[in-house]
């Protein structure tokens, strides 16, 4: 292992960082100390495999003396993009790093690993924190909601103050927020919808499922609906359903169903399971399809799909009630069921997504987002202006 050899820190602390192998990134993610840091997927060895066009690298760092010596406390997987025209690479930690966000010398690791990023050529580096900034109950929300109303507006949260310091430190060394409102400029969903498992039963999660939620998945259950997990052979009914599912409800994720299938056999490959395809039958047709992936004691619920038909037994409820339980079987502490819009008005189209997931009784989650920094020199700010009117154009 190669290693970078820094110096950081008021207390002059001595971190070594360098390139790790996917074996030894993948043991630390699995080790009591990674797991505390909560991992997400977007940031496991095999998210390198899925996302073409990319060069990728996978890092690692750790205290150089002490009882800890030599041994990992953080770990990067930086997805490098080539800025057209030059040798120079925009990097991107896509929900990462995983990193310890409470230490309060967070010069520490963050700046050996920028100088490297700098010596490999990046111009700039765009990361996304793990804490959350604030949260929000589903009750809180549902009474909030109304016309022009946002998520910004109401002052009825939990601020974490974990959020709110990192967002200081962040913003004191030169980085910037991505984008001015609550969602533009970040990759990866600010507002996200979690459903709590620790600690809870199976029938405390019926409970707090609401009327609808409730009486959907009964009659999901009596039109014979059946659930199963499906695999590689069901991913273009996945992708055709995906395809209806963006016309009607108006979006594009622009993915292709080779995205999938290389999604699919990356993540499983690296764990067996770790990426689900499960699927809800009704009288021999598949009608609906939601993806789910876990990474530890985290499950995502990531993509949904759906027929235009047969909308009345509610295929899509019953899938989800199966996911939480499935989740909440393998010792999951939360259940994310990723992006929801920030906007809290009943007459816009996108409010239907919010709507769906607040009956499952969990909270909404607006992490800090995504932030951006040149790297040191003249030329690595011309080039990370540039980068930022090239992509203004696409």
């Amino acid at each position: 292992m190669s290693a970078l050899l820094v110096t950081a820190g008021r207390g002059q602390r001595q971190t070594w960082l360098g390139p790790v192998s996917a074996e030894t990134y993948r043991t630390f993610l699995t080790s009591g100390t990674g797991a505390a840091l909560a991992p997400g997927f977007l940031q496991c060895p095999s998210w390198a495999t899925v996302k073409a066009g990319w060069r990728s690298q996978l890092l690692g760092w750790g205290p150089r003396s002490g009882s800890r010596a030599g041994q990992l406390s953080g770990v990067a997987l930086v997805l490098l993009r080539q800025f057209p025209g030059t040798r120079r690479h925009f990097a991107y930690l896509p929900e990462g790093p995983v990193a310890d966000w409470t230490d309060p010398d967070l010069d520490g690791w963050l700046s050996p690993l920028l100088g490297h990023l700098r010596a490999q050529g990046a111009f700039a580096v765009r990361i996304g924190p793990s804490p959350a900034h604030r949260r929000w109950s589903a009750a809180a929300l549902k009474a909030a909601a109304g016309p022009g109303r946002r998520l910004s507006d109401l002052l009825d949260c939990e601020v974490d103050p974990l959020g709110t310091a990192v967002a200081e430190r962040l913003g004191a060394r030169g980085w910037r927020r991505c984008g001015d409102g609550d969602d533009d400029g970040d990759a990866q969903p600010r507002h996200v919808f979690r459903v709590p498992l620790a600690g809870r039963t199976t029938d405390d999660l019926w409970s707090g499922l609401n009327q609808e939620w409730r009486r959907n998945i009964r009659r999901a259950r009596k039109a014979g609906v059946q659930v199963t997990v499906g695999g590689a052979a069901e991913l273009p009914d996945f992708y055709r359903l995906l395809r209806v599912t963006e016309e009607r409800d108006g979006f594009r994720l622009g993915r292709s169903l080779a995205y999938y299938e290389r999604q699919y056999a990356a993540l499983n490959a690296e764990e067996p399971g770790r990426m689900r395809l499960y699927l809800a039958r009704h009288e021999g047709e598949i009608l609906a399809a939601h993806t789910m992936i876990t990474v530890g004691r985290r499950v995502w619920y990531q993509t949904g799909a759906s027929a235009d038909h047969r909308r009345e037994v509610r295929p899509s409820n019953a899938l989800q009630w199966q996911m939480m339980l499935d989740a909440h079987a393998r010792g999951a502490d939360v259940y994310d069921m990723r992006g929801i819009p920030s906007t809290l008005d009943p007459g816009e189209r996108s409010y239907g997504l919010l709507r769906w997931k607040l009956g499952t009784g969990g909270q909404v989650a607006e992490t800090l987002g995504e932030w951006e920094t040149p790297l040191n020199g003249p030329a690595n700010h011309t080039l990370y202006r540039a980068f930022q009117m090239y992509l203004a154009r696409r």
